[in-house]
């Protein structure tokens, strides 16, 4: 089944904590579900420190489920994605403007 969400993706967040904020997407795990977008749902994890990376609080952004996130067309809304043949590939689009997403 081909994914909806894809990394690189610019989305915005529907439900939770950071509802109405945008960010992109940075990993997709399919098998849970679930996407890190960059800037959204950050926890503080403490750390040891190593030779390589200072120790401390570290902000995280956490993974979000795939339910809350939708992707933002050219005008900056949010909206639903459906997939077309055109020619001979299965494309990505837009279904408020029908634009075809570039992935």
């Amino acid at each position: 089944m081909a994914a909806k969400l894809r990394k690189g993706d610019k989305v915005i967040v529907l439900a939770g904590k950071d509802k109405g904020k945008t960010g992109s997407i940075s990993s997709v795990d399919p098998k849970s579900n679930k996407a890190v977008v960059d800037g959204i749902n950050i926890a503080i994890r403490a750390t040891r420190q190593t030779q390589t990376s200072q120790g401390g609080r570290i902000p995280k952004a956490m993974p979000v489920d795939l339910s809350n996130l939708a992707l933002v067309d050219a005008n900056g809304k949010a909206t639903r994605v459906g997939f077309r043949i055109e020619g001979d590939k299965k494309v990505r689009f837009a279904k408020t403007t029908g634009d075809v997403i570039d992935a």
